[in-house]
């Protein structure tokens, strides 16, 4: 499934959710089912979203409106075999990503970032971040760059600058970064049917 096929199904389901909480009163359900009855737990998870794409419908909104033009980076491919007579690859596989996963330019600025998941509660463990992505964010600050991760932990999301990161890690012997210093050291951001994860405001706070 495409990334644009994701896009269309969330849209689909917005709407869904949209129709049910303003008409769910009147539909006459089978077997006298009340609406009320009808247990409903929303969460990007069981929304059949997933942070990637959340994220990337943001990026989307934020090109219409003329916000800022961020683009994820597509994954690089190794070729292991390549048949010559028909042209085509017949064998390949996923590279790691040698940098962060999302980049573009706001408000003249260079921004490059990743998004990060835990199911830990507590905790982020910090072998989440690879030490040559650790490298490449030092060298986005040296040149003036906006860095940053998006973390997604306990059904919330947050924005952890680099530079809290780098903080951290100096202050620090820890494996992981503690629930509570992200919380207090970042930025929570929300989820929106129509600008997907809206970290925008997120970036202005970076900025100033």
């Amino acid at each position: 499934m495409t990334n644009l096929d994701i896009f269309i199904i969330n849209k689909y389901q917005k709407l869904f959710y949209m129709w049910y909480n303003w008409f769910g009163d009147y539909v006459n359900y089978p077997n006298n089912i009340k609406k009320n009855t009808i247990k409903k737990t929303v969460t990007y998870g069981n929304r059949g979203m997933n942070l990637e794409s959340i994220i990337n419908q943001a990026n989307e909104y934020y090109i219409e409106q003329d916000l800022a033009i961020i683009y994820k980076k597509p994954t690089p491919i190794g070729i292991s075999k390549f048949d010559y007579t028909t042209k085509k690859i017949t064998e390949a596989f996923f590279k790691e990503q040698s940098t962060l996963d999302y980049n573009g330019i706001y408000k003249g600025k260079y921004i490059e970032f990743d998004a990060k998941e835990t199911k830990n509660k507590t905790s982020f463990p910090l072998n989440n971040i690879h030490e040559h992505q650790i490298k490449h964010m030092k060298n986005i600050l040296n040149h003036g760059g906006i860095c940053f991760l998006i973390i997604a932990i306990n059904e919330r999301f947050y924005m952890l600058s680099a530079k809290k990161i780098f903080t951290f890690l100096k202050n620090n012997e820890r494996k992981s970064i503690p629930y509570i210093y992200i919380q207090e050291n970042g930025f929570e951001i929300t989820y929106n049917y129509l600008k997907g994860l809206d970290y925008i405001k997120g970036l202005k706070r970076m900025d100033d």
